[in-house]
Parts: C-alpha cells; sequence; structure tokens
C-alpha cells in the first residue's frame, strides 16, 4: 500500500500501531530512513509534530493522536476499495460453504448454485442442512438460507424468491369420513400430525386472520421433525399436516392432498440468502450474490 500514493499516511497509523519506527518499516517493507524521512515530510507540511521520539520510546503527540483517529477509517475503507476492484478482475476459485435448513438447501441448490457452478467451474461449494440455527461465522460458513423471520438481525439479507406459505392439508381418505375444519379451533376434534423442533420443542400452528392471531397445540397420534416426512404421513391419510406450501404444491394440485383453513394462513417472507455485513467480500462469494440478484430479478421479471 505504501507505494500507492498513500505512503505518509500509512507509515503514521503503522508507527501509531506498533509503536516503533523500526517495525513499521519493516510490515511495509521500507527502510528505518525513509519511514524516518515520510514522517518528517507530512509534519513539516502540517506544521505539528506528530510523534515524541526519545531513543528508547516513540509515542503520539496529542495533535498526532487526534490526527491518526480521523485518517485511519479512510485508510481502512481505501483498502477495502482498491482490493475490492483487484478482486473483480480475478477468476473465482476455492470453496463457498452454506449453512442451510433443509427446505433452505433445496431452495438454494436450484437455481442459484447450478448456475453459479457452471459459469465458475473452478469454484467449490459445500452445503450443509441443519435443522437447529446456528451461528455461521463462528461454525466457518460463508453464508447460510433461512426463513427471513429466522435470519439474525446483524446480519445482511437478500431474498432469495417471492413470499410463501404454510398450509393444513389432510388426504381425501381422511376427509371421507370427517368434516373439514373451518376454524382453527376445529383441529381440536381433528388427529394432527405433529412437528418438533431441534431443540426438542413442540410447534404450535401458527394462524392469523383479520388482525387476530393465535397459535394452537394440536392434538395427534404422530409426531415428527422433518416436513417431507410429515407430508408423506399426511398422504397416507394418518392426520392433517402443517407444512410449507412449496412442500405440498405439487399434491395439492393433483388431488392427493386437500387444503383446508387457507384464509388463515396468509403469506409471509420466504427464503433469505444471509451473510455477515463485512466491509469486503471476497470475489468468489461477491459473484455468487451479484448471480443471486440476476436470478431473482429474471424470475421477478418473468412473473410480471
Amino acid at each position: 500500500m505504501h507505494k500507492s500514493g498513500l505512503m505518509e499516511l500509512e507509515a503514521v497509523v503503522a508507527i501509531a500501531r506498533l509503536g516503533s519506527f523500526r517495525a513499521a518499516a519493516r510490515e511495509l517493507e521500507m527502510s528505518p530512513t525513509a519511514i524516518g524521512n515520510a514522517v518528517a515530510g507530512l509534519e513539516n507540511r502540517l506544521g505539528v509534530r506528530l510523534f515524541n521520539r526519545t531513543t528508547r520510546n516513540v509515542a503520539l503527540t496529542s495533535a498526532g493522536r487526534e490526527y491518526v483517529e480521523a485518517i485511519a477509517p479512510a485508510l481502512s475503507d481505501i483498502r477495502n476499495a482498491a482490493q475490492a476492484i483487484a478482486d473483480h478482475s480475478r477468476k473465482p476459485t476455492g470453496t463457498l460453504r452454506f449453512s442451510c435448513s433443509l427446505a433452505g438447501g433445496r431452495r438454494l441448490l436450484m437455481p442459484f448454485v447450478v448456475e453459479y457452478l457452471r459459469r465458475y467451474s473452478e469454484m467449490k461449494i459445500e452445503i450443509v442442512t441443519e435443522g437447529r440455527l446456528i451461528d455461521i461465522i463462528t461454525d466457518g460458513f460463508d453464508a447460510g438460507v433461512r426463513l427471513a423471520e429466522a435470519v439474525p438481525q446483524d446480519m445482511i439479507a437478500m431474498p432469495l424468491g417471492p413470499h410463501t406459505r404454510h398450509v393444513v392439508v389432510g388426504a381425501p381418505s381422511y376427509f371421507a369420513n370427517r368434516s373439514r375444519p373451518t376454524a382453527p379451533a376445529d383441529l381440536m376434534d381433528h388427529e394432527c400430525i405433529r412437528a418438533r423442533y431441534s431443540s426438542g420443542a413442540l410447534y404450535r400452528w401458527e394462524f392469523e386472520r383479520h388482525g387476530e392471531a393465535m397459535r394452537i397445540d394440536v392434538p395427534g397420534p404422530l409426531t415428527l421433525d422433518e416436513p417431507e416426512m410429515i407430508a408423506q404421513a399426511s398422504r397416507a391419510g394418518i392426520g392433517l399436516a402443517y407444512v410449507g406450501e412449496w412442500t405440498v404444491a405439487d399434491d395439492i394440485a393433483s388431488g392427493r392432498l386437500i387444503e383446508v383453513l387457507s384464509e388463515w394462513t396468509p403469506s409471509y417472507p420466504g427464503y433469505c440468502l444471509y451473510y455477515p455485513g463485512r466491509r469486503h467480500m471476497a470475489a468468489s462469494f461477491r459473484a455468487f450474490v451479484d448471480l443471486a440478484k440476476e436470478v431473482v430479478y429474471r424470475n421477478r421479471a418473468k412473473a410480471s
């Protein structure tokens, strides 16, 4: 960086951080004489002394401390901008790691990851499905895919698709000798397939209509922890299921499952790609984000 025209500023910040002209010179790959001359030249132009120097110690003056506090963030921004521009000229390589729910992983794979790998054949992608929400930074992931409501607030979130819904469904055989529920309270007289979180807690079915919201701990003979298994049990006529619409859309369209209580299950924001709000983004991940934005925009254009 010292060759970029910011030598004097970089020298001052490095000396302030390391407390030594010699250590700063080594870090910036400069000679001690050159770094000393750079600081002296800057002090002459500013008309103030930035460092108090003795044979054993180097310390910022009050003016030097104020100056470093002002320029250090700007230098960091300049470094990040330079790195980002340099990354644009590099072909993405390496491995991207994603943490997803199982359903989120399916939505991430098609069409985002497949198209990404077609464009960047030297890249590798690892997707780990996990029922519980993890700390993607601590666990070494580049990004995650979750429903918008589950994305941590300190993350940047980018929608991967439109709003979605949960639906209540049952098989025609289940309704052969039963009336269909017309309100959530009717579920207490039905057999329901219950869902359990990875934490061990039972999920209470959520409903809302005209501003009225409720959560119901439904009764039922079977408890599962995976949406596709819940849908499979419902198709077999064991009971009513409450699952993401994307899980049973084909079943509803074909008549294998019948949706009920649709007016009580409004849409909500769907899956998001989320990642830390860092200033610099690796070229490989930036390319993925750019591609995801492109695909999302293309899909919206088709839908309209």
